[in-house]
């Protein structure tokens, strides 16, 4: 790969330095520095991996390059590079993958790798994360491109940071779903975004049914089970992009992007049949059988994220007036 000119490297910079500063969800912020990489270094694939709540499990934060369209690779503290770079704080650059017993392949993995350059990202003296480039070429990066990758981690962590604990404040803390303050400015995000780009945008409102009776029966701790319980299953059903909400109590909203009315029928029954079938161990020893009520609606282009979320607030109801347990479909919008 040719060098980069010096001046267009500083103009991209400022760009990067530019789009941190605004007010975006994590996401953007993230996918800004891994777009910016590819473009500075030769860098075959770029990732941010996050550290989770519990500071064990490295979660995928936003990659650029070959592979992106393949299942991130799963790291932990420890293992493998990546994961060394966590335990440690320090850089790496490896110009033979195979020569460095820190180095694991994974099974699963899509695309080549021979060189690899992490940095970890850092936030009031502990690591939150790594930025990391690979390359299936060896020896790919020098001195240059490590010391260029570290500026990059600089100078993008505190945004990231900002953004992180932006979003932490965001979740629920018993189900890991976002909070209701989250749904209101997500939803008309996505419509938005969904407006500019004649996209799709669909709603799932989900309600446990009789949930009351779990608390009553067995006491709080079982129905927080229970809703724990629910939320990872509903994750377990759906995309990375999709977005789980915790609206209060026992309703969760789920706002998926770039879906017609069908595959979020799809999922919504998917969701539905797969709590219906299993029992939840909600207490040692006790088993439940809890189901859910679900509407479904599409946004029609016109409509306001309030009156999408009432037609599928409407249909859940509905589903919970013809017995439960069922999915159904909102009328269509009378707007316009």
């Amino acid at each position: 790969m040719p060098s980069l000119d010096p001046q267009r490297a500083l103009l991209l910079l400022l760009r990067l330095t530019q789009e941190l500063t605004l007010d975006k969800p994590l996401e953007h912020a993230l996918q800004a520095v891994t777009d910016a990489i590819k473009v500075l270094l030769p860098a075959d694939h770029i990732s941010i991996r996050l550290l989770d709540q519990k500071r064990d499990a490295l979660l995928s934060g936003a990659r650029t390059g070959t592979g992106v369209g393949n299942r991130p690779m799963e790291f932990r503290r420890g293992e493998g590079v990546i994961g060394w770079v966590v335990e440690h704080g320090e850089s790496v650059r490896i110009g033979r993958v195979q020569d460095d017993p820190r180095f694991v392949r994974p099974d699963d993995q899509k695309f080549p790798i021979q060189s690899i350059m992490c940095e970890p990202l850092f936030s009031g003296g502990e690591v939150i994360g790594v930025l990391a480039a690979t390359s299936p070429h060896e020896e790919a990066f020098g001195e240059d491109d490590q010391l260029l990758l570290r500026l990059l981690a600089n100078c993008s962590s505190p945004p990231i940071e900002r953004a992180r604990l932006k979003r932490l404040a965001m979740f629920d803390d018993l189900t890991g779903a976002f909070n209701h303050r989250y749904l209101s400015p997500r939803l008309q995000e996505e419509l938005e975004r969904a407006g500019r780009t004649n996209g799709e945008v669909s709603l799932l409102l989900l309600d446990l049914d009789h949930f009351k009776n779990v608390n009553d029966a067995h006491g709080h701790k079982a129905g927080d089970n229970a809703l724990k319980h629910f939320a990872d299953r509903v994750r377990a059903s759906t995309r990375r992009i999709d977005i789980l909400v915790r609206r209060g109590g026992e309703e969760f909203v789920l706002i998926m992007p770039t879906t017609g009315i069908t595959q979020a029928h799809s999922t919504a029954s998917r969701i539905q049949e797969k709590l219906d079938k299993e029992m939840i161990e909600v207490l040692p020893g006790v088993l439940i059988r809890q189901t859910v009520s679900i509407g479904v609606a599409t946004w029609d282009s016109r409509e306001s994220p309030e009156q999408l979320e009432m037609r599928a607030d409407q249909a859940m109801y509905e589903g919970k007036r013809q017995g439960r347990n069922r999915v159904i479909i909102a009328a269509q919008s009378g707007t316009g």
